[in-house]
This record gives structure tokens, C-alpha cells and sequence, in this order.
């Protein structure tokens, strides 16, 4: 079946791209194997090595209409199996560094009962804030902000520009901050301090990684 699908690789890339089942299959069981071995290389768990499989392939099937049959797809297959890991990583380790600073601050600032009171009811104020948000808006701080993604891979998720997501978050951030120094809870405080330093954790990390 490999060397069948090779062989015929430009006709199948072309039924692919017409939104041919049979041609994903092929193309599916003559790299599969290889692009699994090689997910397999950069993570070491070959549940999540699987999953990441089925990733790039559901890509490729969503996004088949786009494919220039005139580069290499082997290469193409590779960049984009590679790209989820290293992007899985990243969002990882962010995810890491904040859980770390939080446990680290929560430490520092929750020391009795009436702190992590606090503390939870300025945690409410924060998620009504940004339900407050316009939907738009409110999805590229979730995505950005909350989960730790690129501002490039959200602009090709939403198809919007880079500089739109940045206003969107400049205008989301400049709102959730006067939402908090408007609001009479002395929890907003110590929350107000855990949201920008946490904030400031995310930033560091995605603009190493932009």
C-alpha cells in the first residue's frame, strides 16, 4: 500500500483536495507509520504520540482544500506533526509556570481562612468580568490569556489578523483591570496582584515563542 500511494501521490493530493475519502486513506496508510515514529521520537508516550497522529491528520483532511501539491507533502506531514508538539510543549510549560507562581503567591498571600475568602469571591468578579467581554473578544483572551496560545496560531484558528487579536487584548486587559479597581472587595486586591503576575508569567513565555 506504501509504495501504491507514493507512486500516485500527485492524483491522490488532487482527489484530496476535491474531498476524496479514499484518497485520505491511502495517503493516510502510506505515511501514518512514519509520522507516528517520528511524534513517538519527540514525546515518548505512544498514547499521546497516537492522539497527536489523529491530530495531524484530522488537519490535513480540514484543511486539504489548501495544499500546493507542488512541495514536498512528506515535509509538509513532518512541519505539521512537529508544530503540535513543540506547541503542546509550550502550552505545558506555561501552564507549569503559572500553577508554580500560584501555588508560590497563594502561599504568600492566603494565610487564614478569611484571605482564601477573599480570595475566592475576587476569583467570581474576575470570571464575571470577562463573561462581560464582547464573544469575540472574550475567545481571543480565553485563548491567548487563559490557555497560553500564540497570538499567530489564534490568528490562523480565527482568521484575524495578529494586530486585531493584540487590540482585543489590550482593550480586554484595560477593561478587566477597571472592572477591578472599581470593585469594593478587599479580595480584589489580592486578586487584581495574582492576574497581572500571572499575566506577566504567559507574556514572558509566548514572547519567546512567537
Amino acid at each position: 500500500m506504501k509504495g501504491v500511494a507514493l507512486e500516485q501521490e500527485p492524483e491522490l493530493l488532487k482527489q484530496l483536495t476535491q474531498g476524496s475519502s479514499e484518497a485520505f486513506t491511502k495517503i493516510y496508510n502510506a505515511y501514518s507509520q512514519r509520522i507516528y515514529a517520528n511524534i513517538l521520537h519527540l514525546v515518548k508516550d505512544p498514547d499521546l504520540a497516537q492522539e497527536f497522529l489523529q491530530d495531524v491528520f484530522m488537519r490535513l483532511w480540514e484543511n486539504r482544500a489548501t495544499i500546493d501539491s507542488n512541495l514536498s507533502f512528506q515535509s509538509y506531514l513532518f512541519r505539521t506533526s512537529s508544530n503540535l508538539v513543540y506547541d503542546y510543549m509550550r502550552r505545558e510549560k506555561v501552564k507549569t509556570q503559572v500553577q508554580n507562581y500560584l501555588i508560590h503567591v497563594g502561599t504568600e498571600l492566603h494565610t487564614d481562612q478569611e484571605d482564601e475568602l477573599a480570595y475566592k469571591q475576587s476569583k467570581v468578579i474576575l470570571d464575571t468580568t470577562i463573561s462581560k467581554l464582547p464573544p469575540m473578544r472574550r475567545q481571543v483572551y480565553q485563548l491567548c490569556k487563559i490557555e497560553g496560545i500564540s497570538y499567530k496560531e489564534v490568528s490562523e484558528q480565527l482568521n484575524i489578523s495578529t494586530s486585531t487579536i493584540n487590540d482585543h487584548i489590550v482593550k480586554a486587559t484595560k477593561f478587566i483591570k477597571e472592572e477591578f479597581m472599581s470593585a469594593d472587595n478587599s479580595g480584589a486586591v489580592i486578586a487584581t496582584i495574582i492576574l497581572w503576575r500571572c499575566l506577566y508569567v504567559i507574556w514572558i513565555a509566548l514572547l519567546f515563542n512567537y
